[in-house]
């Protein structure tokens, strides 16, 4: 009974918003952060026709999930040859990532990509009706009240994915614990990336959880052009370098006050930005109150250059094939917090610095135990920075590597539900 006043009354809430929700989406294609083509399959328009047959649906929010599911992608696709598959993502990012990697799958022509429908009733219907999955998969922490009644109401199987529940999002949950636990309660196979996030989900309500895996800890390595990586090495010539990676706004100011202390040190030293969201570029080189050059624009840095901004889609392993110290944002004072995935720079071999707000990644900086820094402060940064550019820290040696078994594992249990149906 509570279950269903709660969810009536996130379908009513979330019905009455739809006019402000447009209005919303309308204002992040003015900031980049939508296009002209995403905003109708946000409302759950598609922008393509259904395949035939049998059909999959994925959905990955962002780009870390994307980049750890597309190993299962590609295992489904070859262990059945009859089934089509349409992927969702919630972010540009995300979706220039599907579209650059996607290539490399076998058999990637049976996959589809849309824009993910937002949690409106009418927009979500819309979405399924058209699309008719047999399967669809949520991956992390991707729990929407709408869509999974939606998919309740239809017999739909649904699957989560390297299940993800922090200690915040549960207590967030304590005054709608019995939605939580009806949600929860839908999904026919569950996955959790972690010991704690399996005993968080099962707390809040999850039946039984047949996996706890991480799929981000046995991604391939990010990709690398070897021409383009020629290229940068050739402009940096011998200069120091280090990297702010994946920064969001908020966090720029700090590491460009950084990069001032570090060349008091080291005056030649080049401060690389590479930020989460690409088309805030122009906006970071206006905070550097110089003329900055930016990687989308092709442009090279200098000599006189003192920061290179990196504002590209899918790029981010030609830097972190440079070996050179990583910064991960979204972890800094003054950003909403998160942090970003330590393993991508660490298996570069590069040495790893990160704000405290990593509460979405706590696991993996676990395992990488004291080779991570923790830094505050722009001195702090200096401070790791040139110690590690004198050769005083040394980069983490991981043991992790692709696990296409695991990956396998996944798409397996997916295919079964799909069978069940």
């Amino acid at each position: 009974m509570c279950s269903a006043v709660l969810g009536a009354t996130w379908s009513g809430l979330a019905t009455l918003l739809t006019p402000a929700l447009r209005l919303n989406l309308y204002c992040r294609m003015r900031r980049g952060k939508e296009s002209a083509a995403s905003l109708p399959q946000r409302r759950g328009i598609a922008a393509c026709s259904r395949p035939p047959g049998r059909l999959i649906w994925l959905h990955a929010a962002s780009v870390g999930e994307t980049v750890a599911v597309l190993p299962v992608i590609g295992q489904i696709l070859l262990l059945d040859p009859s089934r089509h598959f349409l992927i969702t993502t919630g972010t540009l990012t995300a979706a220039e990532i599907v579209h650059t990697r996607l290539p490399a799958l076998t058999e990637h022509e049976r996959v589809s990509h849309q824009f993910a429908p937002l949690d409106v009733p009418h927009w979500t219907a819309r979405f399924l009706d058209f699309w008719q999955p047999d399967v669809v998969v949520l991956v992390e922490s991707e729990l929407w009240p709408n869509l999974i009644a939606a998919c309740r109401k239809r017999r739909i199987a649904l699957a989560l994915v390297n299940g993800r529940m922090s200690d915040r999002s549960l207590a967030g949950w304590r005054k709608a614990r019995c939605l939580l636990r009806h949600m929860l309660s839908a999904f026919s196979w569950i996955m959790a990336r972690s010991v704690e996030d399996a005993s968080r989900l099962d707390h809040g309500g999850a039946g039984r959880i047949d996996l706890i895996a991480d799929l981000k800890e046995a991604a391939d390595p990010l990709p690398c052009d070897p021409m383009a990586l020629t290229r940068i090495n050739h402009a940096i010539g011998n200069r120091p370098v280090w990297i702010a990676a994946s920064t969001h706004e908020g966090e720029e100011t700090t590491i460009l006050a950084a990069g001032d202390l570090i060349r008091q040190a080291i005056p030649d030293a080049l401060t690389i930005i590479i930020p989460r969201h690409p088309p805030r570029g122009p906006e970071i080189a206006a905070l550097n109150h110089t003329q900055t050059p930016r990687w989308a624009r092709g442009q090279l840095p200098t000599g006189q250059d003192k920061v290179w901004i990196c504002d590209t889609v899918g790029d981010t392993g030609l830097f972190f094939a440079l070996g050179a110290p990583v910064l991960l944002g979204n972890s800094l004072p003054g950003c909403e917090g998160g942090g970003h995935n330590p393993l991508e720079p660490a298996r570069a071999g590069c040495c790893v610095a990160s704000g405290p707000k990593i509460d979405n990644f706590r696991q993996a900086y676990a395992g990488l135990g004291t080779d991570v820094r923790y830094v505050t402060t722009e001195q702090d940064i200096a401070e790791w920075v040139l110690s590690c550019l004198h050769h005083e820290t040394g980069p983490p040696f991981l043991h992790t590597h692709h696990d296409p078994v695991l990956a396998r594992d996944v798409a397996q249990a997916v295919l079964a539900l799909g069978k069940k149906r």
